[in-house]
């Protein structure tokens, strides 16, 4: 990117890293090698051995792919909590899952709770019980900033997880800028695990 191609305000910046990043990652190879690679960091991590309930998403499309991980994570004895999107209104729910079985294809081919499971009380989870959350995104940078999908669904899900409650995002090193435009409502990551990397992000205390 030359100084002539470089994007000057906000707006057409994010829209700009955006689409690069996207491209970036559907070009990664060996996703699958690589995602365990970004998972078993995760689960490796002082937060993750100490936490009881942990939220995981499950991955869609070019993300780090979770899905493979996930069984595994179900054996570690703690409660393992999933999003799933209702699309009429773009928020995010929780649901803690016992077993694959659980999970169907839903919203943006995405695997989410079968809908005869997700109204039953003893399967909602609510954001603040959560000790430790797995985040998505299309692009971090080295602030721990992030972007997602532009709906601001993880924004709103998040400004509601515990402040003691690590926010742990996964990426490939393709995903990674030097700074990423922000916005008062995004949420800064406390730290942004890739294949190569741990970034120690500003958090929420760095708003």
């Amino acid at each position: 990117m030359t100084e002539d191609t470089q994007p000057t305000d906000a707006q057409t910046m994010k829209s700009f890293i955006r689409e690069l990043a996207r491209k970036n990652r559907v070009a990664q190879k060996n996703k699958d090698a690589i995602s365990l690679e970004i998972c078993h960091k995760f689960t490796a991590l002082p937060a993750y051995a100490a936490a009881k309930t942990v939220m995981w998403y499950v991955d869609a499309g070019s993300e780090v792919r979770t899905r493979h991980t996930l069984p595994e994570a179900l054996t570690h004895g703690k409660r393992v909590i999933v999003p799933w999107c209702i699309v009429e209104t773009n928020e995010l729910e929780l649901f803690w899952l016992e077993d694959m079985s659980e999970l169907v294809e839903g919203a943006y081919k995405i695997l989410e709770p079968k809908a005869d499971l997700r109204d039953l009380s003893a399967k909602k989870v609510q954001p603040e019980e959560l000790d430790l959350v797995m985040v998505p995104g299309t692009a971090f940078d080295q602030r721990g900033g992030r972007m997602g999908q532009g709906k601001g669904y993880y924004d709103r899900l998040l400004s509601r997880a515990r402040p003691d409650a690590p926010l742990v995002a996964l990426s490939f090193d393709c995903q990674i800028f030097e700074e990423i435009p922000v916005a008062a409502h995004d949420v800064f990551m406390d730290q942004v695990l890739t294949e190569s990397r741990t970034i120690i992000g500003k958090g929420r205390a760095g708003k």
